[in-house]
């Protein structure tokens, strides 16, 4: 079982920062890829950029270059860095882990929430 907390969601202004944080707890060294998604209203869960255990990074192309995904194995903690923000990017952003523990088994976080809004 893997237990996945995001944090750093909230209101920001167009052009802003933001930097989320999704903190792992549980079977940790079963975790490989991690990910981040987002979901807008009526719209379904898209993937954001994604990430090895290696470091290995990838990003959706309509963001690429605004938003970098990083983590720390140490902290058992990924991290989406977002600038240059715009009202489009106004979603609910999920966690996602990848676990490899004789199965492959995908676990969520809860979302939070980011606002972009002058």
């Amino acid at each position: 079982q893997v237990l996945l907390v995001e944090s750093g969601g909230g209101l920001v202004q167009p052009g802003g920062s933001l930097r989320l944080s999704c903190a792992a707890s549980g079977r940790i060294s079963s975790i490989n890829d991690m990910a981040w998604y987002r979901q807008a209203p009526g719209e379904q869960r898209e993937l954001v950029a994604s990430i090895t255990r290696g470091g290995r990074t990838n990003y959706v192309d309509s963001r690429k270059g605004r938003v970098t995904i990083s983590r720390d194995n140490s902290k058992n903690t990924l991290y989406l860095q977002m600038n240059s923000l715009k009202p489009e990017d106004t979603a609910v952003y999920y966690c996602n882990a990848e676990v490899k523990d004789g199965i492959v088994s995908y676990y969520w976080g809860q979302g939070t929430q980011v606002t972009v809004s002058s």
